[in-house]
């Protein structure tokens, strides 16, 4: 595998694990940082801008959330959505700081953006959130090989 494709993959596969696709990224950050063949801090910073950048696609879904909701592809179902509202009604802009967590992440970057937090402030939140999860996988990574 060339460097542009692994780059390009771990990007491509953190964005989509953010939006309404299943992936998983953490995965092939370990197997890429595993493979000591690449800038570990290009594959962090790849992985959490795609990552993020995924979540901004959800924001953008929780604007038009009452439009969309009922669509097959929407990345949340009823449960989840209800949950996040809960949470999100009950800790604000706060609970961003879980947006990394696996099922319930994901639709509170929806429902940040059905409640109009601004733009900046999500983004700053959910991009240090999921740059530390990443960080915290190279961590572990490094410790294994």
């Amino acid at each position: 595998m060339t460097a542009s494709t692994a780059y390009l993959g771990i990007f491509v596969t953190a964005f989509l694990a953010a939006t309404i696709l299943p992936a998983q990224s953490e995965g092939g950050l370990a197997l890429l940082i595993s493979s000591e063949k690449y800038s570990l801090v290009l594959l962090v910073f790849l992985a959490s801008l795609g990552n993020t950048l995924g979540s901004v696609v959800n924001w953008y879904l929780g604007r038009g959330l009452e439009t969309l909701q009922s669509r097959k592809w929407f990345p949340a179902g009823e449960h989840q959505l209800e949950r996040a509202k809960f949470w999100y009604s009950r800790f604000g802009w706060w609970s961003l700081l879980l947006s990394w967590v696996p099922v319930i992440g994901d639709p509170i970057t929806v429902v940040s953006g059905f409640f109009r937090t601004p733009l900046p402030l999500f983004i700053a939140i959910v991009g240090a959130a999921k740059t530390l999860r990443y960080l915290v996988v190279a961590a572990i990574t490094l410790q294994l090989i």
